[in-house]
């Protein structure tokens, strides 16, 4: 600008006196120089190497996952996990360019909810949900059984079965009172316990309900027509869908409840939970089972 002489006067003249004539400071100028000579990047410290090396190790971490379908906040934390820190938009950014985000589910209008309360408690063996889903063997269709704690999201039991009776739901029940109180006796859950259940023929038949007053736990139905009021149950068999029944066929119902015990273990072990910051369901138990833990408030349930 400064190189080029004036048509009007042949006069070539320096920047202060052409910024002084338009009216504007030579910083500014100068700044609209700098971007259209180096158009400028993110600010700050561009964190764990590139883009691209970052979306090869979250392709590498895709690859070796032990569950299909992750989404980005885990991925963060399992890169976190690896030492690669970095941050989780960033990782969503990337995840969202290479096609590599999990899918999700279409949204659906929902009405007013019928209640106000929560299912979520701060503490272990508050609230145990529990409902059936079904798949296909071999040897026909079998009834799958779960039991799930709302608050460590931990699995306390599964059960096949080719007729899904009361007694066979009662089976989970079984495996959770072993597992969390390690002794099956009455009143062993000294009616501090609820179970959360939805309006199935097998829950509040006779046979069940006298089963629950026994061991001390209260019955805590679902709403008619809510199936949020049993939200944790619904989620766990949505997982236990995607993880395991939607991959892998089974010849025979022992196969299949064989197959329901490893991926037990496996998953109180190894899933990660978001709302526990990432911490496994039996890390969430043994942290708030701790002598050093002081217990909080528990919200009212639904």
């Amino acid at each position: 600008m400064t190189a080029l002489p004036s048509p009007a006067t042949s006069q070539r003249y320096t920047l202060s006196q052409i910024c002084r004539v338009w009216r504007i400071a030579r910083s500014s100028l100068y700044a609209g120089l700098q971007r259209v000579l180096k158009p400028s990047s993110r600010r700050g410290p561009q964190g764990a190497g590139s883009d691209e090396e970052l979306t090869s190790e979250i392709k590498t971490l895709l690859s070796e996952a032990q569950f299909v379908g992750e989404g980005y906040r885990k991925v963060w934390a399992r890169l976190r996990f690896k030492g690669v820190k970095t941050a989780k938009e960033r990782v969503r950014r990337l995840m969202k360019l290479a096609h590599l985000q999990a899918p999700q589910p279409t949204p659906r209008e929902r009405g007013d909810r019928a209640h106000s309360g929560t299912i979520c408690t701060s503490q272990p063996d508050v609230m145990w949900g529990t409902d059936a889903t079904s798949t296909l063997t071999a040897e026909g269709n079998a009834t799958i059984f779960i039991m799930v704690d709302h608050c460590t999201r931990e699995c306390l039991g599964l059960h096949a079965a080719r007729r899904g009776t009361r007694f066979e739901a009662l089976e989970v029940v079984h495996q959770a009172v072993h597992h969390s109180f390690g002794v099956f006796k009455e009143g062993v859950a000294g009616a501090q316990l609820a179970l959360r259940h939805d309006h199935g023929s097998q829950f509040i038949s006779d046979a069940y309900q006298k089963e629950l007053k026994f061991l001390g736990i209260r019955s805590t139905p679902s709403f008619v027509a809510e199936p949020q009021c049993n939200g944790v149950s619904e989620r766990f068999i949505r997982t236990l869908k995607d993880q395991l029944l939607w991959l892998r066929s089974f010849e025979t119902v022992a196969a299949l409840n064989e197959a329901l015990s490893a991926f037990k273990a496996h998953y109180n072990s190894t899933w990660l939970v978001a709302k526990h910051r990432y911490l496994t369901p039996s890390e969430v138990r043994a942290q708030l089972t701790s002598p050093l833990h002081s217990p909080v408030s528990q919200p009212v349930a639904c």
